[in-house]
């Protein structure tokens, strides 16, 4: 299977899911974001976990996958401005540090939850 399949691929797979998830409502409380996710799901993001988990072109390297944003350069004080929904599978912010390009799809977001009870999953 060549890189092109191998996406193709992985953007089914990811359709698939996400169609069953969706982020209802998405609420800016400082530095925290609050989504409730169509399961009943309330998701707690702290706004520097999520802009440090950035997947786009200028905070990861494309084709390595290596890490290009430096967590130590992430204001401690960072913020969501404001957000955009991107299609029914993503969510786009705009960071008080001017940085608006990662688009975080829904399967991301809700790995990166950082509720007490998505905590005590993962450990």
């Amino acid at each position: 299977m060549g890189y092109t399949e191998l996406q193709m691929a992985d953007a089914r797979k990811r359709e698939s899911v996400n169609s069953n998830l969706a982020a209802e409502k998405v609420e800016i409380d400082g530095q925290r974001i609050l989504i409730k996710w169509s399961d009943g799901h309330q998701g707690v993001y702290e706004a520097k976990h999520l802009r440090i988990s950035c997947g786009c072109a200028e905070c990861i390297e494309e084709w390595s996958n290596r890490k290009l944003l430096d967590p130590a350069t992430v204001p401690a004080d960072i913020r969501a401005e404001d957000h955009l929904m991107v299609g029914k599978y993503a969510v786009q912010f705009l960071w008080s540090d001017s940085h608006y390009t990662g688009i975080y799809p829904f399967d991301v977001l809700r790995k990166l939850c950082q509720c007490d009870q998505c905590e005590e999953n993962r450990d």
